[in-house]
């Protein structure tokens, strides 16, 4: 057993860290990574960055929505969303407008342009697909993995 001088200068038993390659953290890490970066010229086309597209995607999929909503969808906190939100707003793809009955609330809705980009968005996904080389089954296996990573770690505090 090799031996090492510890900081207070004793020695001790060297121990055995771990390669990067058995770190599943680091997987997601480089596997989120190259994702988005396959995402980035598909999403440079349409004027949007990445988080931007899952805001769309989700008032897509969900209508006008609350500020809130959206946030526990995307698993972003108000502070993150909310220049997100602007800055798809400036570019006149969302509005945002308090409700009327409470005014506390602010509601997220598409711009005619955000509707008109979803079919210009449609392609991004299935050549995205195609790229990662899975197989139908094999991508459904990875989500579920991924999303009971999710929930066990968010139960985790």
């Amino acid at each position: 057993m090799a031996t090492t001088d510890t900081a207070d200068g004793a020695q001790g038993a060297e121990e055995e860290f771990r390669k990067l390659d058995e770190f599943i953290c680091f997987a997601l890490y480089a596997a989120q990574r190259a994702v988005i970066n396959g995402y980035r010229p598909l999403l440079d086309k349409l004027g949007v960055t990445y988080p931007q597209y899952l805001v769309l995607v989700a008032l897509y999929e969900n209508g006008p929505s609350l500020v809130k909503n959206l946030g526990a969808a995307l698993h972003l906190d108000y502070g993150t969303l909310t220049p997100l939100l602007k800055r798809l707003e400036a570019n006149g793809l969302v509005k945002r407008q308090r409700r009327a009955d409470d005014e506390r609330l602010v509601e997220v809705s598409l711009t005619a342009e955000g509707t008109a980009l979803r079919r210009k968005a449609n392609v991004v996904v299935p050549s995205l697909d195609e790229a990662m080389g899975l197989t139908a089954e094999e991508v459904e296996q990875a989500k579920a993995l991924l999303r009971k990573m999710t929930a066990n770690m968010a139960a985790q505090g």
